[in-house]
C-alpha cells in the first residue's frame, strides 16, 4: 500500500470499503505495517493489538459484505492508554498500572466497537494525563512526526503522533486543560474537546474528574464529526453525562460561515504567545472574515488570566483525591518487600508514581488540607464560577471565540521537562475552556518556523455543530490539513 492510503480521510477509506475497493483487513494490515516501520523513531503506541485488530478487521469485512456496516466500520483506530479495553493492557502510561487489564470496555470503547472500528492499539501518554509534551510516560517519549528532535504536546501525544504519521485513521484522547488540542495543533491535525458531558468518561480514568472529557484527533474536521457520531450520547453509567438528544455532526458542515459573529479575545495574544504564532493566528482570523464572518476584534476575558492558576489547585485537589485508590493492594504495581502495611504502601507509591505526578498529589494534597482549604479550592472554584459567567457573557456578543491553541509551535525534547513552570505555560490558551465546560476545536492553521500552528474555535455549550461548521469552513478554505509530515 502507498502511504497516500494513510492520509485518506475517514469518508474516502470508508467508500473504499463499501465499493469492495479494499477490504478491512487489507487497511488493517497496511497501517500495522507502518506502525512496524515508523514506531522506532515515533513511539507513539505502547501496545500494539495485532491480533485483536486481525480479528475485528475480518468481523467489519463480514458487516461490509453483508451490507450491514457504517461509516467507521473497518477503519483502524487506536485509543489513548486511559480509556478502559477488555482484554488489553490500560496503563494510563504507569508503572502504577504496569500489566493491568481492565475487566471491562469504557462506553466509548464500546460504542466503536459497535460502530464496527478496529483498535490497532493504544497511545502513548503522559502518566495519568498529567504533562504537555508526553515526555512523562513511564515507559518510552513520543517523537514529533514534523521533527522527531521535538515534543508532539501532552497528555494525548502518542494519540496525536499516530494521526499526524499515518499510523492510525483516527484516534481518541482525553482533555483535562488542553490535551487534545495542545497536541492536536502541534502535530497540524485537527482535535476536539467537546462540552462537558457530551462524551461519557465510564472507562476513562480519572485525573480530574470535573475538568476530563474524551474526545476525537483526526486529519480533517469531517473526519472529527464522523468519530463524534458514533461515541457522543447519553450514557447512564456516567451520572455527569447529558441528557440530550445528540445531531447528527456531518449536516450542516458546508453551509458557511456567512454572518456569524467571531470574537477575537486579546488576552489571548499577550507576551507569553510566540510572536509567529500570534501572526500565523491573526492571519487564520483575517481569512475567517474574508470567508464572510463578522469578527469582533476586542472580546475581553479578563479572568482568563487566571484560568491557569484555577487549574493548578482544581486539578491536583481532584488527582489527590482520584489516585489514593492506588495502594498497591487492589490492582497494579504493588511493593510486597516492605515491613508492614503503612510502609508498602508508602513505598508503592513512591516507586509506581512518576515525579509530575507526585508533585501534583502533594500540590492538591496541601490546597484541601485543614487551614488551606478555604484559602486555595475554595477560593479556586469561586474564580471557577466567575470564568464560566465571563464566557456566558461574552457568547451573548458573538457565537464563536478564536484565539492560538498553543502560545508555542513545538519545543524540543528534553527543553522543558526540569521547568515545571515553563511546562504548564504551555497550557493557558486551553485550560480556561476546561474550566467553563465549553467545547473547543483546534485546525491547523499554517506554519511557524516549520512547524504547525493551531488555531482554537471555542464555543458555548453544546454548541458543537455550530463549531464545527467554522472549522470545516476555514479548512477548506485554505488546506493546511492537507500537508503531513515527511516521516
Amino acid at each position: 500500500m502507498v502511504d497516500a492510503l494513510h492520509y485518506s480521510t475517514l469518508r474516502e477509506m470508508s467508500e473504499a470499503l463499501h465499493r469492495r475497493e479494499l477490504s478491512s483487513l487489507d487497511l488493517t494490515e497496511a497501517h500495522l505495517e507502518r506502525i512496524e516501520r515508523l514506531e522506532p523513531r515515533l513511539g507513539a503506541f505502547l501496545e500494539v493489538t495485532s491480533t485483536v485488530a486481525r480479528q475485528q478487521a475480518r468481523q467489519a469485512d463480514e458487516q461490509l459484505a453483508e451490507g450491514s456496516a457504517g461509516p467507521l466500520t473497518g477503519i483502524p483506530m487506536q485509543l489513548k492508554d486511559n480509556i478502559s479495553t477488555s482484554g488489553v493492557a490500560t496503563t494510563c502510561g504507569s508503572l502504577m498500572l504496569e500489566g493491568y487489564v481492565p475487566p471491562f470496555d469504557a462506553t466509548v470503547t464500546q460504542r466503536l466497537r459497535d460502530a464496527g472500528a478496529v483498535l490497532l492499539g493504544k497511545g502513548n501518554m503522559d502518566e495519568f494525563a498529567m504533562g504537555s509534551s508526553t515526555e512523562n510516560s513511564a515507559y518510552k517519549t513520543t517523537a514529533n512526526p514534523w521533527s522527531t528532535d521535538r515534543v508532539p504536546g501532552g497528555s494525548s501525544g502518542g494519540p496525536a503522533a499516530a494521526v499526524a504519521a499515518g499510523e492510525a485513521a483516527f484516534s481518541l484522547g482525553s482533555d483535562t486543560g488542553g490535551s487534545i488540542r495542545q497536541p492536536a495543533s502541534l502535530c497540524g491535525i485537527v482535535g476536539l474537546k467537546p462540552t462537558y458531558g457530551l462524551i461519557s468518561r465510564y472507562g476513562l480514568v480519572a485525573y480530574a474528574s470535573s475538568l476530563d472529557q474524551i474526545g476525537p484527533l483526526t486529519r480533517t474536521v469531517e473526519d472529527t464529526a464522523l468519530v463524534l457520531n458514533a461515541i457522543a450520547g447519553h450514557d447512564a453509567k456516567d451520572s455527569t453525562s447529558i441528557k440530550q438528544a445528540v445531531p447528527d455532526y456531518t449536516q450542516g458542515l458546508n453551509k458557511g460561515i456567512a454572518g456569524l459573529r467571531i470574537g477575537v479575545v486579546k488576552e489571548y495574544f499577550g507576551d507569553a504567545v510566540d510572536s509567529e504564532v500570534a501572526r500565523t493566528t491573526k492571519e487564520a482570523i483575517l481569512r475567517l472574515e474574508e470567508l464572510g464572518a463578522d469578527v469582533v476584534w476586542d472580546i475581553s476575558l479578563p479572568l482568563s488570566e487566571t484560568a491557569l492558576a484555577v487549574y493548578y489547585i482544581l486539578a491536583p485537589c481532584e488527582c489527590s483525591a482520584n489516585l489514593a485508590r492506588y495502594d498497591g493492594v487492589k490492582y497494579g504495581y504493588s511493593d510486597m518487600e516492605s515491613q508492614g502495611m503503612r510502609a508498602a504502601l508508602e513505598e508503592t507509591r513512591r516507586q509506581g508514581f512518576g515525579a509530575e505526578v507526585k508533585r501534583r498529589i502533594l500540590l492538591g494534597t496541601y490546597a484541601l488540607s485543614s487551614g488551606y482549604y478555604d484559602a486555595y479550592y475554595l477560593k479556586a472554584q469561586k474564580v471557577r464560577t466567575l470564568i464560566r459567567r465571563e464566557f456566558a457573557q461574552a457568547f451573548q456578543q458573538v457565537d464563536l471565540l478564536v484565539t492560538p491553541t498553543s502560545p508555542t509551535v513545538a519545543f524540543g525534547l528534553g527543553e522543558k521537562v526540569d521547568d515545571p513552570l515553563a511546562m504548564h505555560a504551555s497550557d493557558i490558551c486551553t485550560v480556561p475552556v476546561n474550566i467553563a465546560g465549553i467545547p473547543a476545536v483546534s485546525v491547523p492553521s499554517g506554519f511557524a518556523d516549520g512547524l504547525p500552528v493551531g488555531l482554537q474555535l471555542i464555543g458555548s455549550p453544546m454548541s458543537e455543530p455550530m463549531l464545527l461548521r467554522a472549522a470545516h469552513a476555514y479548512e477548506q478554505a485554505t488546506g493546511w490539513h492537507a500537508q503531513h509530515p515527511a516521516i
